[in-house]
């Protein structure tokens, strides 16, 4: 079988960053897909699945309900190596259209008190799996050691 072009990274070399993985034609609109990295590929303990999760809801809910790029963001989800997440955006981007989006994103998260949106057996499938104070010490690890210091370095693959 074919590997697909997310296989063919080499996460030896991957940095935490933001990072284009792919683009796609949709009809008239490209959809751009970004690697959100926030773990050195193994080489860093993964995040743990409760923060991930949490992570999960409370960018998604920000990114939904944003007033200027609601209407473009079609998905944020976990990556299933737990090493970050995916971004996917209406629109032919780069890493650096979307860095003052990420660094609101993170400090949402960082600063984010209350409860988390979508915690509720109606709402999730699995409701209990989160953890707001590592979310919270993820994102801000996160927003201080790679956003706010952001370079060209972190913003394309290596």
């Amino acid at each position: 079988m074919k590997k697909i072009p997310s296989f063919t990274i080499d996460h030896l070399r991957l940095m935490r960053g933001i990072f284009v993985s792919r683009q796609d034609q949709v009809g008239s609109e490209i959809v751009t897909t970004f690697d959100i990295r926030m773990k050195e590929p193994n080489r860093e303990p993964a995040l743990g699945q409760g923060a991930l999760h949490t992570i999960e809801h409370l960018a998604a809910t920000f990114l939904r309900n944003h007033p200027t790029w609601a209407d473009k963001i079609i998905y944020w989800g976990p990556m299933g190596c737990l090493t970050g997440n995916y971004l996917l955006v209406k629109g032919d981007l780069r890493s650096h259209d979307i860095l003052p989006l990420m660094i609101e994103t993170f400090r949402f998260i960082a600063d984010y008190e209350g409860e988390i949106p979508g915690a509720a057996p109606k709402d999730c499938g699995n409701y209990l799996l989160q953890d707001l104070p590592m979310a919270r010490w993820e994102a801000r690890k996160y927003l201080t050691e790679v956003l706010e210091v952001a370079t060209e370095e972190n913003l394309v693959y290596p």
